[in-house]
């Protein structure tokens, strides 16, 4: 059972460690302060920062969204990740549709970027609707392209 649940910030500590293994971040360069600094900053902001939990083990996935943070009118999904242990087993999906549910109740689109390199992800995010919509081409890294994702929100069910 994935259990969904705002992030504390003693769950940084957990996300940083197992952040530091996976080679998305490493290309990043990410490091255990910046990681620190960065959900530091996020938990002081705005956005809402999500971490998901299995039984016996906390934190194994995050999720970063900024409800105003696409041209400031649009949700942004700002990151989302993954313990590597724990990939295929719906815990991004699960992430993801609770990030949409959050979403619905001030907008009806979510953006987000995804690196050029990173097919698996892209493939994640069209199953579940998203549309490639541009790209930007060294944005955060001088030889990475960073794809431009979205998807219009469906109405919450009522019945």
């Amino acid at each position: 059972m994935i259990h969904i649940r705002a992030m504390e910030p003693s769950d940084t500590a957990v996300l940083v460690h197992w952040m530091l293994r996976v080679p998305l971040w490493q290309r990043y360069g990410f490091t255990v302060e910046r990681g620190e600094a960065y959900f530091e900053r996020g938990l002081a902001g705005n956005g809402v920062l999500l971490v998901a939990d299995v039984p016996e083990q906390t934190a194994v996935g995050f999720a970063w969204l900024e409800p105003k943070g696409a041209f400031a009118h649009n949700a942004y999904l700002q990151m989302i990740g993954v313990h590597p242990d724990h990939m295929s087993k719906g815990i991004g999906a699960a992430l993801m549709a609770r990030v949409e549910d959050q979403v619905r109740s001030q907008s009806d689109q979510l953006f987000l970027l995804s690196s050029d390199f990173n097919t698996s992800a892209h493939q994640f995010y069209r199953r579940l609707g998203y549309t490639q919509v541009g790209q930007i081409p060294g944005y955060a890294l001088p030889d990475v392209d960073e794809l431009i994702f979205w998807k219009r929100l469906q109405p919450p069910n009522t019945g």
